[in-house]
C-alpha cells in the first residue's frame, strides 16, 4: 500500500510539471504585449511600408513593424488582394495552423493561471494532510501500529526463563481462543494486564507471544506516542486507538512504557490540566467507563510501577500485575539454549556453566552475550562458536572490552597484580565468600584489573557473615598495596572498592537492620519524590545524634573488614607473592589455578608440556661435573580464559 501511494504521488507531480511546461510553451507562442490595431489602420501601414512581417492564423494577424514593435489585428476572411498587396510591399508572410481561435480565452486563463495553480496546490496538500495519521492535520489519529507479519509470529516457545509469567498469561490466550468457555459461567477476562519487570526481562516479547498464541491482531504503541504539546491531542489518540481496536475485536493493545502517560496525577505543573493528565483521564474512561470494550485486552509494560496512578491499577482496568523477574540460573540456562539455536555451537560449549557464570543477567543481556560470541568467532574465521568465544563474550559484557591499546608500565602492572592478588587471597581464605572464578590484570573498561567471584547458585537473600566477607574482600586490594608497597606508595586504585564497601555498610546499618547498636530500624527512605530539584514528603528526618551514631557504626563495620583482610594477607604473605607473580607472568588466572598456588601445587599446562617436549633434545648427555637445573613448573591456563 505504501509503495502504491508513493507511486500515485509521483504521477501527480509528473502531471503538474507537464501542465506547467505546456502552458509555458503556449504562453511563449502568444505575444500578450502586442499593440491592437484596427483593420483600416493595418491597410494604411502596409501601404506606407512600415510592416515587416505577419503571421496569419485564420482571422487573426500578428505582425512586426520595421522599426520594432509588434501588433495584432483581425481581418475579413475573404478580403480581396490582401496577400498581393503585402507581397508588393515585400512583407514576409507566414501562415500558421488555425488553433488560436480561443486566443482571448487563453490570454484570460494565462492571467489567472498563477492564482489557479496556488489554489490547486493548497487543496492537494490539505487533502493529504487530512488523510494520513502522521500528517499535520492528522495529529489526533492514533499512532498504534498493527503487527500482522506472519513471518514474525512469536509464541511461548520463543520465551524462556519466565515460566510463572507465562502461566498467568495462558488464561488470556484461552479466553481469546474460546471466550464462550468462560462466559457461560459468568466469568470475565481481565481487561488489562500490567507486565512489571526490570529492563530487558522480556515484557514486550511476552505480549507478542500472547498475540501469537491466540492468533489475534496485535496493536503496539509507546506511552510517549500519546503525549504532544497541545492539550487534547493525547486524549484524541486514545479514543482513536480504541476505536480501531474495537473494529479488530478480539485483539490485544500493547502499551509499552506506560509510565510515560500513567504517572500520578496532580504532581505536575498546570494544576492537573496538562496534556499528560488529560490523556490519562481518557485512558481510564476507555478501559473502564460506560463504553463497552469487550474483546479488547490492554497489555502494558513498565519498570516503574510505583509511579503509576492508583486509578490505573485498580480492578476493572489493570486487574493483573504480572512480575517478569530477572531469570534465575535455570531460567538463564533456558534462555541461552533458545538463543544458541540461532548460531552453530561447538561441542565444548557448556550452557550450564555459562548460566552459572552470568548471575543478574536479563534475557537481553544473555542474547547480547550469544551475539558477541558469534561476532568474535566470525572475526577469528571459525566455523562454530566455542566455549572460548563464550567466555570472551561474557567477560566483555560483564567487565567491558579489553583495552589492548593501553600501555602499562612495569610498576603499574606490578601494583595491579598485587592489588588483584589481595582480593583473590582474602576470598580464598573466607568460607562465606563466593567461590573465586578468575583474576586478570588485563585492563577492561575503566578498570586496570578485575577479580571475579561467582556464587554456586542464585542468592535470594544474604547473611550478615556473607556481607562481612564481601567487605573484607573489597578491602583486600587496598591492604595488599599497603603491605607490599608501604602506606606512602598506595594509589587511588582502591577508590571503587571503598565506594562499594561504604554503600554495603550503610545499607547494613540503615536499611537491613544488621547493626547491633542501631538495631532493626529503617533509617531514611529511598523512595523520595523529587520535584523541581526538591525532595517531597517521604523522607524520614533523623536527629544529629542518630546521624553521628550511624556514621560511627559504618566506620566500625569497614574497619572490622579492613582488619580481617590485613590479618589474612599478613599471615599468608608468601601466598600473596605466589598469586601476584602468577598474574604478572600469565595476566589471567582461574580460581582453580590460584587455589593450586596457595596449596603449593602449580598446575602444568598442556601447552607448556607440548612446548617442553618439542624443545627437549632426543639424547641428553650432561657435561662432566654439571648438575641438571630444576625446571620451574608453569601454570595451566583453563579453557575459556583469554590471553592478553
Amino acid at each position: 500500500m505504501k509503495q502504491l501511494k508513493g507511486g500515485n504521488n509521483f504521477t501527480i507531480w509528473i502531471a503538474i510539471v507537464g501542465v506547467l511546461i505546456i502552458v509555458y510553451n503556449m504562453l511563449g507562442d502568444i505575444n500578450l504585449t502586442a499593440k491592437k490595431v484596427i483593420f483600416s489602420e493595418f491597410l494604411d501601414q502596409i501601404d506606407s511600408g512600415s510592416v515587416k512581417s505577419v503571421t496569419i492564423r485564420g482571422d487573426l494577424v500578428e505582425g512586426k513593424y520595421t522599426e520594432g514593435g509588434s501588433f495584432v489585428t483581425l481581418i475579413p476572411r475573404y478580403y480581396p488582394n490582401l496577400i498581393e498587396k503585402m507581397k508588393v510591399k515585400e512583407v514576409a508572410i507566414d501562415i500558421a495552423p488555425l488553433e488560436t481561435s480561443f486566443g482571448n480565452l487563453v490570454a484570460l486563463l494565462s492571467s489567472w493561471f498563477p492564482v489557479i495553480l496556488l489554489i490547486g496546490v493548497w487543496v492537494y496538500f490539505m487533502k493529504n494532510m487530512q488523510s494520513g495519521g502522521g500528517k499535520a492535520l492528522g495529529f489526533g489519529r492514533s499512532k498504534a501500529r498493527l503487527v500482522s507479519d506472519p513471518n514474525k509470529v512469536v509464541t511461548f516457545a520463543d520465551v524462556a526463563g519466565v515460566d510463572e509469567a507465562k502461566e498467568e498469561l495462558v488464561e488470556i490466550v484461552d479466553f481469546l481462543k474460546n471466550p464462550g468457555k468462560f462466559q457461560k459461567l459468568g466469568g470475565k477476562i481481565p481487561r488489562g494486564c500490567l507486565l512489571v519487570g526490570s529492563p530487558g526481562t522480556g515484557k514486550t516479547l511476552l505480549a507478542r507471544a500472547v498475540a501469537g498464541e491466540a492468533g489475534v491482531p496485535f496493536f503496539t504503541i509507546s506511552g510517549s506516542d500519546f503525549v504532544e504539546m497541545f492539550v487534547g491531542v493525547g486524549a484524541s489518540r486514545v479514543r482513536d486507538m480504541f476505536a480501531q481496536a474495537k473494529k479488530q475485536s478480539p485483539c490485544i493493545v500493547f502499551i509499552d512504557e506506560i509510565d510515560a502517560v500513567g504517572r500520578h496525577r496532580g504532581a505536575g505543573l498546570g494544576g492537573g490540566n496538562d496534556e499528560r493528565e488529560q490523556t490519562l483521564n481518557q485512558l481510564l474512561v476507555e478501559m473502564d467507563g460506560f463504553s463497552d470494550n469487550e474483546g479488547v485486552i490492554v497489555m502494558a509494560a513498565t519498570n516503574r510501577p510505583d509511579v503509576l496512578d492508583p486509578a490505573l491499577l485498580r480492578p476493572g482496568r489493570f486487574d493483573r500485575q504480572i512480575v517478569v523477574p530477572i531469570p534465575d540460573i535455570k531460567g538463564r540456562e533456558q534462555i541461552l539454549a533458545v538463543h544458541a539455536k540461532a548460531v552453530p555451537i561447538a561441542p565444548d560449549v557448556d550452557i550450564r556453566v555459562l548460566a552459572r557464570g552470568t548471575p543478574g543477567f536479563s534475557g537481553a543481556d544473555l542474547k547480547n552475550l550469544i551475539n558477541e560470541a558469534a561476532l568474535m568467532a566470525a572475526r577469528r574465521d571459525r566455523n562454530m562458536v566455542s566455549m572460548q568465544e563464550m567466555e570472551f563474550a561474557k567477560d566483555k559484557v560483564m567487565m567491558g572490552a579489553e583495552r589492548k591499546s593501553l600501555v602499562m608500565t612495569d610498576d603499574d602492572k606490578k601494583l595491579t597484580a598485587y592489588h588483584e592478588a589481595g582480593h583473590a587471597l582474602v576470598a580464598l581464605h573466607l568460607p562465606d565468600s563466593d567461590p573465586l572464578h578468575k583474576a586478570t590484570i588485563i585492563p577492561r573498561g575503566r578498570a586496570l584489573g578485575v577479580t571475579m567471584r561467582l556464587p554456586e547458585s542464585d542468592r535470594l537473600s544474604m547473611t550478615k557473615a556473607k556481607l562481612k566477607a564481601d567487605l573484607a574482600v573489597a578491602m583486600g586490594g587496598r591492604v595488599a598495596e599497603e603491605i607490599v608497597f608501604s602506606l606512602d606508595k598506595i594509589t587511588t586504585g582502591a577508590g571503587n572498592d571503598i565506594k562499594v564497601a561504604t554503600q554495603i555498610a550503610r545499607k547494613m546499618v540503615t536499611q537491613w537492620g544488621l547493626s547491633d547498636s542501631i538495631g532493626p530500624v529503617l533509617v531514611g527512605d529511598d523512595k523520595e519524590e523529587v520535584f523541581l530539584g526538591h525532595s517531597i514528603g517521604r523522607s524520614n528526618h533523623i536527629s544529629n545524634e542518630l546521624a553521628t551514631k550511624i556514621d560511627e557504626e559504618i566506620k566500625k563495620i569497614i574497619d572490622e573488614a579492613y582488619n580481617t583482610a590485613k590479618a589474612i594477607l599478613t599471615k599468608h604473605r608468601d601466598q600473596l607473592e605466589d598469586i601476584a607473580q602468577g598474574l604478572l607472568e600469565y595476566e589471567v588466572l582461574s580460581g582453580q589455578e590460584m587455589q593450586d598456588l596457595i596449596n603449593g601445587k602449580p598446575t602444568i599446562r598442556k601447552e607448556d608440556e607440548n612446548k617442553k617436549a618439542a624443545n627437549k633434545p632426543s639424547v641428553s648427555i650432561p657435561k662432566a661435573g654439571s648438575e641438571p637445573k630444576p625446571v620451574k613448573p608453569k601454570l595451566k591456563e583453563s579453557s575459556g580464559i583469554q590471553e592478553a
